[in-house]
């Protein structure tokens, strides 16, 4: 209104003040939209910048407009998103990194969400759990049926425990924890130790009973002799003297045999021989089984039975060796079963390799025995040696034939041994 006014008055006086008046109008209309424009520049500035880094969008930089105030600030997101986007590359790179050495690692590694399920398990940890790795994430390891499983559920952080895994073998486990967005998370790291403690089991126990056997029969042998010679007095003495002397000296003569016979059994894991490997058929060698057996299980009352596929092929074994390491599991079996149970031996192929298996129908075996099965000089019996399974296993291992044994309280107990 004031220009209107201002704009009647020159009319009638000056009409040069007219156009000036309008000249001065059309410079402010265009300076307006100028202003205007700049605003809704930086206004544009302000939002797209905002839009990438909500889309994770480190890619995209802005051009410079030709005001200096915006193209500061053009330039100091264009840095920014360089460095984000390289930062983003380093921690693409590393976590490739990582996944090709949880990958490759020999090691199990198992992680853990918040509320203890399974997220992310290597293809090592998966075998020891006897599944695909797939399969476990998002279920919680109580939930799985291998017994290694419920096992691994109850370890807590702290120092390493090793555990058993399919019965010889050893599993090192440590349990910790790393921080996510601020909370605990739980992860565990497996690593077998089966060849390095079997290892060092062997050199233990051979050193053992080397010093045991060279004390022991050096001293049997001296007094079985001066037994046998003292013998050699008895015609001298009365009837009923006699009689007493030579009965106390078969006596003793009786015991120091016997302890000969159960030191030469000690010895005899020590001294394992290479297998003298020739063509063996898997049902020919449960048939020879069987019938070897066959008075022990008729006194136990306990039913041996065989199930044996048809067109097995022969396997290269020792089969004088592969006999002792099945008469002692299926003496363990029997005994185990009870009078009234049962026993069987079978032969079959499983998607390929030939299994040997012994199956009883016994109480299984509770979880603090069963660690210990194939450790030197363990044993559940009372007159028991403890080296039956360690004789087992050092066969097997010089055979390169894997093996296994799953019990569980209740359950039969399997053992298991791949042909190939």
């Amino acid at each position: 209104m004031p220009f209107l006014a201002l704009a009647a008055v020159l009319l009638g006086g000056n009409r040069l003040w007219l156009l000036a008046v309008e000249a001065a109008l059309a410079a402010s209309l265009v300076t307006g939209i100028v202003l205007v424009r700049s605003l809704l520049a930086r206004g544009e500035l302000a939002r797209l910048p905002a839009s990438f880094l909500k889309e994770r969008d480190f890619g995209t930089r802005l051009n410079r407009t030709g005001q200096e105030d915006l193209d500061e600030l053009v330039d100091v997101y264009n840095e920014m998103a360089r460095h984000l986007s390289d930062e983003r590359v380093r921690l693409e790179e590393k976590q490739y990194f990582l996944d090709r050495i949880l990958q490759a690692s020999p090691s199990g590694v198992v992680t853990f969400d918040f509320e203890k399920r399974v997220s992310l398990a290597n293809p090592s940890a998966a075998r020891m759990l006897s599944a695909r790795p797939e399969e476990l994430v998002r279920r919680r390891l109580s939930e799985l049926p291998s017994p290694f499983a419920r096992a691994l559920d109850a370890v807590g952080t702290g120092g390493p425990r090793v555990l058993a895994l399919q019965g010889s073998r050893r599993i090192k486990v440590q349990a910790s924890e790393f921080l996510d967005r601020g909370f605990p998370r739980l992860f565990l790291v497996m690593e077998e130790l089966t060849e390095e403690l079997r290892g060092s089991e062997k050199a233990a126990y051979e050193k053992l009973i080397r010093m045991m056997s060279h004390e022991v029969n050096n001293t049997l042998g001296a007094a079985h002799s001066l037994l046998t010679s003292c013998l050699s007095y008895a015609e001298q003495l009365r009837g009923g003297d006699r009689d007493d002397f030579t009965g106390a000296l078969s006596v003793v003569l009786s015991r120091t045999e016997q302890l000969g016979a159960f030191m030469k059994s000690f010895a005899e894991v020590v001294r394992v021989p290479e297998p003298r490997r020739e063509p063996c058929a898997p049902g020919a060698l449960l048939r020879g089984i069987e019938t070897l057996v066959k008075a022990e299980s008729d006194r136990r009352r306990v039913a041996v039975s065989l199930g044996i596929e048809d067109g097995l092929p022969p396997f290269s074994m020792d089969r004088g060796q592969m006999e002792q390491v099945l008469l002692n599991v299926v003496k363990n079996a029997l005994e185990a079963a009870g009078e009234g149970g049962a026993v069987t031996l079978r032969a079959e192929r499983r998607g390929g390799p030939c299994v040997l298996t012994v199956e009883d129908s016994g109480p299984g075996i509770v979880p603090e025995a069963r660690d210990q099965l194939f450790r030197p000089f363990f044993t559940t019996k009372e007159n028991g040696q403890g080296l039956g399974l360690t004789l087992a296993q050092e066969i097997l291992v010089r055979h390169g034939f894997p093996f296994s044994l799953e019990s569980e309280p209740g359950q039969p107990t399997r053992f298991t041994i791949l042909l190939g």
